[in-house]
């Protein structure tokens, strides 16, 4: 197995990770409201045609915006094939998780949950009242993913990054791990 460790941010700031997925599924977000009442529902569904995200742009790792970082990576051979980014929310004592990647040769072989345990030991450690992600609506194996990790969804935005996030069937959706309340405590 790998040797999960954290990564030095002077080597590894700025590190670009490769975001590029695909993805026969979505959850079809609606929003229905008015005055008394609002109900949002996600539904999966498959594409028509597979998804393909190409994000190669934005991610990068120890960003100067985020506070108290801790990534854990993965390395063979000098090459990074799995992190998991932390940073601290001290303002609602919560652990986020700013980036979650496994190389795509490396995927299905047990890294991510891995990487994820390092995420929730940190969490426990340090008694945050929560772990928290975003993911995105149309990435559902991410979120087949989190969810067999214990996550939740916790929240959304329909215009995180268009203002066609809902017609594009790319939503912001956060999710939150509990670790008091999966030990058995309140």
């Amino acid at each position: 197995m790998y040797d999960i460790r954290p990564l030095d941010p002077k080597v590894w700031r700025g590190y670009l990770l490769d975001f590029t997925y695909t993805s026969d599924f979505y959850y079809d977000v609606k929003l229905v409201g008015n005055i008394n009442c609002f109900r949002v529902t996600f539904e999966k569904k498959p594409f028509e045609q597979t998804f393909i995200n190409r994000n190669v742009t934005n991610d990068r790792l120890f960003q100067p915006y985020w506070d108290d970082i801790i990534a854990y990576g993965m390395v063979e051979n000098g090459t990074l094939i799995g992190v998991a980014e932390t940073c601290v929310e001290s303002w609602s004592n919560r652990l986020r998780v700013t980036e979650m990647w496994v190389d795509a040769a490396h995927r299905r072989m047990g890294l991510g949950r891995s990487l994820m345990d390092a995420v929730k030991e940190r969490a426990v450690r340090e008694k945050r009242r929560a772990v928290i992600l975003e993911t995105q609506s149309c990435n559902a194996g991410a979120i087949a993913f989190y969810l067999s990790q214990g996550f939740t969804l916790i929240g959304f935005d329909a215009c995180c990054y268009t203002n066609t996030d809902l017609a594009r069937r790319e939503v912001r959706m956060e999710m939150g791990y509990f670790p008091g309340k999966a030990q058995g405590q309140s």
